[in-house]
């Protein structure tokens, strides 16, 4: 097996092993100053991959550590290998945020101390407190403990995993919100486009945790967007309709505003309200605007929600840093704007520089997690 070794900023007390996630998984061994990382296996669900990582885990745990760590998901193949262990071996385990654990990740690899700050987490879907569905989140975190203080509203998923196979749902729960029925009769190739049967059966799913769980996801942000921004109504594989909204962001040559978003205060965290965003999308619709402007305008306004949560945390909590973690991040173009955006107010940015800033990265981020936990 071919590892990646990564010095760290501390040194580990006791072995740790780290089972990563259910997707992009890497296992992690930390022992010392250093921690070696498995190659990728992409997918837990599939048996070749399965059996890989298997592989890998037996031969990291020769290494005897004394500590395990998985994600707070039960339900990951990763989390449940590391559960049937516990039945004839005697380790030590925790269970780590997934959201936390990305940006963890990213302080190992820049080598920060145990220091507060600002961590932006945007993915697909992670399990959060509480059995939550998170994606678009912002911690105030340190490798000890985390507290979530703002995120994306949150959308149903109209057919659970369904709705990632085909984002219309996604873009249509956005138009339900901001319409009701009524955006049945918007004007759009987007809405022509519709089955109106499947629509209404889907819309009696609406408040059923089980068939319609709500997600803060950024992930499933772009996935509604591009569905609507596009006209196209499913994907063949993760991330496609994203990738193209990318590309023709990047494509556009001239100057453009972001557009309109809320951020409402509740008692204890920001919520981002995108409903703003879909309004002006729908006009855009309307008016013909190019397809490459309404995608560079959608970027634009993601990095600005950052920009504006991030402002309103350095006032409340006086931190400079921030930290940028996720699969989404694997947009070079907003991972360009955000960066600029936040450089010019004044943060100090890090970003991924020796892994991936999808799920590969969470197992270096739960071995720092656990070292600090008591």
């Amino acid at each position: 097996m071919k590892v990646k070794k990564i010095r760290l900023p501390f040194e580990i007390k006791k072995s740790i092993l780290a089972f990563g996630s259910q997707t992009k998984n890497t296992l992690c061994l930390a022992q010392g100053h250093f921690a070696y990382l498995s190659p990728v296996h992409p997918d837990l669900s599939m048996l070749e991959d399965f059996l890989a990582f298997v592989k890998d885990a037996k031969y990291f745990l020769k290494r005897n550590p004394k500590i395990i760590a998985t994600d707070l998901h039960p339900d990951y193949q990763s989390s449940l290998f590391a559960q049937d262990l516990l039945q004839t071996s005697h380790f030590k385990l925790h269970t780590i945020q997934h959201h936390h654990a990305h940006i963890a990740s990213c302080m190992m690899e820049h080598g920060l101390a145990n220091q507060k700050v600002i961590g932006v987490s945007f993915d697909g879907t992670g399990l959060g407190l509480r059995g939550q569905l998170w994606g678009g989140e912002f911690l105030l975190c340190d490798y000890r403990d985390f507290e979530r203080r703002a995120h994306l509203k949150e959308v149903p998923l109209l057919g659970g995993e369904k709705a990632i196979q085909e984002p219309w749902r996604l873009a249509a729960a956005w138009l339900y919100q901001l319409y009701e029925d009524r955006f049945l009769n918007l004007k759009l190739d987007f809405v022509k486009g519709l089955n109106k049967n499947h629509w209404r059966l889907l819309k009696q799913l609406y408040g059923s945790s089980t068939h319609a769980p709500l997600a803060s996801s950024a992930g499933r942000l772009f996935d509604a967007a591009a569905s609507l921004i596009l006209n196209k109504y499913k994907v063949r594989f993760e991330a496609e309709l994203a990738i193209e909204l990318e590309r023709l962001a990047a494509a556009y040559r001239s100057q453009a505003q972001a557009y309109p978003f809320d951020l409402n205060k509740g008692k204890d965290e920001y919520m981002l309200d995108p409903l703003p965003m879909f309004r002006h999308i729908v006009l855009d619709l309307k008016h013909k605007e190019p397809k490459e402007k309404m995608a560079y305008r959608f970027h634009l306004t993601v990095a600005s929600m950052m920009k504006s949560v991030c402002l309103s945390l350095r006032r409340i909590h006086r931190l400079n840093k921030v930290v940028l973690s996720g699969g989404v991040f694997q947009n070079r173009l907003l991972l360009e704007m955000s960066h600029n955006l936040l450089r010019k107010a004044g943060f100090k940015i890090f970003t991924h520089r020796q892994l991936q800033a999808n799920d590969a990265c969470l197992s270096l981020g739960q071995v720092a997690i656990a070292n600090w936990r008591p």
